[in-house]
């Protein structure tokens, strides 16, 4: 942990991590039974980094992902984002932290048909009142940026399933939001979309200097982060990449 100096002199703590979650807890009540998805699951990201989290199918890696993101609740924890604690926040507040501070990827896209390229990419920006002007030119540019200069005006029903994934890059990172989380971004891709659709993820990381988090069933996608953990058993542990490769 680091210091910085104030124009007081005094020093400042800053830390490094963007987000902490401390032991996270989350069940569901399945007929009589109750399934413990989280059973203290503990995380820290650092700005900037790429994490790849594993487990078995069912396991709770989509509900991870949704409890970090703000779609969902723990029944017991925090979640500190830059050292604020979104758990004890109210529904406004958490509309405004997932529009602004974080981006989704998700594996079935979750694009509107009857919308273009251009107008998906738009609507974050458009939630966050932004000039629909600016916020057109915005969406270009980053739509551009992910290989789709010439597909901007087609809709979903007319893209292949790589570049639907893309527009969907795009729209999470409209807002360049500080934290991206992607469920299983490449389960409906082939090896080889697969394998171009993270190194997009990977340039646009270095770029802009998003926290990147990808839930993943492939052990090789995981691979390519900075780092792995695996959820086993309601908590995240460690993974040694050489382990996996």
């Amino acid at each position: 942990m680091g210091y910085v100096m104030n124009s007081f002199n005094s020093p400042k703590i800053t830390d490094p991590y963007l987000l902490k979650a401390i032991d996270l807890h989350k069940s569901y009540k399945i007929f009589s039974q109750t399934l413990h998805v989280l059973s203290g699951a503990n995380l820290e990201l650092k700005t900037g980094e790429m994490l790849g989290i594993i487990g078995a199918s069912g396991v709770g890696k989509s509900t991870l992902l949704h409890v970090l993101g703000g779609l969902d609740r723990p029944e017991k924890g925090e979640i500190l984002f830059r050292g604020d604690n979104i758990c004890s926040k109210g529904s406004a507040y958490l509309e405004k932290f997932r529009n602004q501070k974080v981006g989704f990827v998700f594996q079935f896209f979750n694009l509107l048909s009857d919308f273009s390229a251009l107008e998906n990419a738009m609507f974050p920006a458009l939630i966050a009142r932004v000039n629909k002007i600016e916020a057109r030119e915005q969406a270009e540019q980053i739509l551009i940026q992910v290989g789709l200069k010439d597909r901007l005006h087609h809709k979903p029903g007319e893209l292949s399933g790589g570049e639907s994934q893309r527009v969907a890059i795009a729209r999470a990172f409209m807002n360049k939001p500080d934290l991206l989380l992607a469920d299983e971004p490449t389960g409906n891709l082939d090896q080889k979309a697969s394998d171009s659709l993270i190194e997009l993820i990977q340039l646009l990381n270095h770029k802009f200097q998003q926290t990147v988090v990808i839930v993943t069933h492939s052990q090789r996608i995981a691979s390519k982060m900075n780092r792995v953990m695996e959820l086993v058993g309601g908590e995240l542990i460690s993974v040694e990449k050489r382990a996996i490769i």
